[in-house]
C-alpha cells in the first residue's frame, strides 16, 4: 500500500510522514517513508536551478513515483510526501499501486509564506527567487483525495493524527 502525502512545501508533509511511518512500521515492519526532497538530494538533483523547473519536477516525480511502484510491488508498504505537482500522474496513482491513499496537506500560501520554514516564500514573492510552487509556478490542487487535512494552523497531536490516517487509510493499526 501507498500513502501519498501532497500539500505545498511548508504544510507539514514530511513531520506527518514521519509520524505515519514510524507508527505503520511499529505494526509492519516492511514500511519505508519516501520524500521528494530527499529522493532529490539521493539523485544529486537539487544542485541546479534546472532541477525545480516543471521539466525538473516531472523528472523528480516520476522517479519518486517509479520508486513506490517498485516498492510497492515487493509488498512494502510507504509513505510518500511529495509536492505533487502533475494531475495525471496522482490520477496514475489509482492504478500503479496495489492500494493507494491521497492525503491533502491544505494551507494558503499566504500562511506557509508566513512560516516559510525552508526560506523559499519571502524571495519568491520579492521576485528574487523563481519556480516555486503556489507562487511563480502552479500549483494544481487535488480534485479527489481520500483526506483533506488544513494545514493553515498548526498540525493537531501528530502522534494521533498519524494514527487516525492510518484507520481511515485502511492499512494495520498502529
Amino acid at each position: 500500500m501507498v500513502i501519498w502525502i501532497i500539500g505545498l512545501s511548508g504544510s507539514g508533509k514530511t513531520t506527518l510522514g514521519r509520524a505515519l511511518a514510524a507508527q505503520w512500521r511499529g505494526a509492519a515492519p516492511n514500511t519505508v517513508l519516501v520524500d521528494g526532497d530527499e529522493v532529490r538530494r539521493l539523485f544529486a538533483h537539487d544542485g541546479s536551478d534546472a532541477a525545480y523547473t516543471i521539466a525538473g519536477r516531472r523528472l523528480n516525480a516520476e522517479r519518486v513515483t517509479a520508486l513506490c511502484e517498485w516498492l510497492d510491488g515487493q509488498g512494502i508498504n510507504v509513505v510518500c510526501c511529495i509536492l505533487s505537482l502533475f494531475p495525471e500522474m496522482r490520477a496514475g496513482n489509482r492504478r500503479r499501486f496495489s492500494r493507494y491513499f491521497e492525503i491533502y496537506l491544505k494551507a494558503p500560501v499566504e500562511v506557509l509564506a508566513a512560516r516559510d520554514t525552508k526560506g523559499l516564500y519571502g524571495p519568491a514573492l520579492r521576485g528574487e527567487r523563481h519556480q516555486v510552487a503556489g507562487v511563480d509556478l502552479p500549483f494544481p490542487e487535488p480534485t479527489a483525495p481520500d483526506l483533506t487535512l488544513d494545514a493553515a494552523g498548526p498540525l493537531p497531536d501528530v502522534e494521533a493524527l498519524a494514527a487516525e490516517v492510518l484507520r481511515k487509510a485502511g492499512s494495520v493499526q498502529p
